[in-house]
């Protein structure tokens, strides 16, 4: 029988796996330099905090299954629930603000398709026990200064922000009824999805008339200051909405304060579709062919609460190896990854071939990488493998009086070759090599 991955998986062979690595590298780097620090959870979780999220529709979205106590289980297809349970069990006792970050392996039960698969890799940004606009505008510069890691310019990619604060005001001002206001967000949450013909459609299957339809038309129009503008003259005499607006223009002040407003403009068609967030909210987007966001996040300020912790505000966002790669990948922004060793030591004779391997050792104890043929072949044969490796420097042990005390290493790339006493090699391997 032939097996092959699962649908939705992947197989990481060494070039795959390097650029997985050089991806979660550079959100490492960029969570450390902005003062975050690393946690992590169980790859599962009690099915019931995922429908305390989210509801019961959740369920079919996730890999769940009963343990042999008869336990809901479920893999965890998002760090946000683990995120929030682990800062409730502590709350009192973590010094605030809370500004964690992590990497893991997360599996959702869906059709995969182009930037989404059923197992992946997520960066979570997360900053919890600060109201103030500033935790906001600090997670979306996060977003952006991984953004300028990996090559994305304003040209090739941008963050487009709103508030569900003032997307509820909106809606209050249209007098649009309670039972409606889900299929409506759901509409929102699809706004650039959809053709305005398609959009239309929507908006009128819901039941709405004329004036709530013409209104949010309207709003999925509102794009840049001027677009958040003409929202305030349409929530004009509401002060809860306008007080909301004023909010968020903080935000966007913030980000210019922060050098990053080339990269972030205010869009009234992000709403965000989960159901817990209750402030900003925001998403980036690649400008290549890949029409979809690469990034999503926004401020929650009931999660906690809801899962039976103190009331405490948290702002955060996520994205995924998966869709990440596909964008730099369009866009020719992946390294070059190619494997490569530090030194291969070869011995010239199989007699010296205790000595290369002891070589070898000493070598690797100095902290750079080293290794050695397998197999007793000719000094050529030995070349073409260290070549083969990209080794930056070789070693030959070489026979005669000196053998033990003395070898010669090459430059592989300048083609220096010098003999130096194994020592010196060892105190120094990076030494310049002088030749003869």
């Amino acid at each position: 029988m032939k097996f092959q991955a699962p649908k939705g998986t992947r197989d990481f062979y060494p070039e795959d796996m390097a650029i997985r690595n050089w991806i979660e590298e550079r959100w490492r780097a960029v969570s450390l330099r902005n003062g975050f620090v690393e946690y992590d959870g169980p790859v599962f979780e009690y099915l019931d905090l995922y429908r305390v999220k989210s509801g019961e529709e959740i369920v079919s979205q996730l890999f769940h299954f009963e343990d042999r106590g008869g336990r809901e289980l479920a893999i965890r297809p998002e760090m946000t629930p683990t995120l929030a349970r682990m800062v409730a069990a502590r709350a009192h006792a973590l010094p605030k603000p809370i500004k964690w970050f992590s990497v893991p392996r997360m599996c959702r039960a869906e059709r995969p398709q182009r930037g989404r698969l059923r197992e992946f890799f997520q960066w979570n940004i997360d900053v919890l026990g600060e109201d103030g606009e500033i935790a906001d505008a600090e997670a979306i510069f996060v977003l952006v200064d991984f953004l300028r890691e990996v090559g994305l310019s304003p040209e090739t990619a941008e963050v487009k922000i709103n508030s569900r604060a003032i997307v509820a005001a909106i809606l209050r001002q249209a007098a649009i009824p309670a039972g409606r206001l889900d299929a409506v967000y759901a509409v929102l949450d699809k706004r650039d999805k959809l053709s305005p013909e398609a959009f239309n459609e929507s908006i009128r299957e819901i039941g709405l008339d004329d004036a709530q339809r013409e209104m949010l038309l309207r709003m999925g129009e509102a794009k840049g200051r001027d677009g958040l503008s003409d929202i305030e003259s349409i929530l004009r005499g509401d002060e809860e909405g306008l007080a909301s607006c004023r909010s968020l223009r903080t935000v966007l002040d913030l980000l210019a304060t922060m050098g990053v407003a080339d990269y972030c403009r205010y869009d009234m068609g992000v709403v965000r579709g989960l159901a817990y967030y209750t402030g900003t909210v925001f998403e980036a987007f690649g400008k290549g062919g890949l029409r979809r966001a690469i990034c999503g996040g926004g401020r929650y300020d009931r999660l906690l609460s809801d899962l039976g912790g103190p009331p405490m505000g948290g702002v955060g966002f996520a994205t995924s190896d998966v869709v990440i790669q596909d964008l730099l990948a369009e866009l020719n922004l992946l390294p070059a990854t190619k494997e490569h060793i530090d030194f291969f030591v070869i011995d010239a004779d199989a007699q010296l071939f205790p000595i290369a391997i002891d070589v070898t050792a000493k070598l690797r104890a100095r902290n750079v990488s080293a290794v050695f043929s397998y197999a007793r072949q000719g000094v050529g044969k030995q070349f073409r493998q260290a070549a083969g490796r990209k080794a930056r420097r070789v070693v030959i042990i070489e026979p005669g009086e000196h053998a033990g005390r003395t070898v010669a290493v090459k430059d592989m790339e300048s083609g220096v070759q010098a003999n130096v006493a194994i020592e010196k090699l060892l105190d120094d391997p990076w030494q310049p090599l002088q030749p003869p």
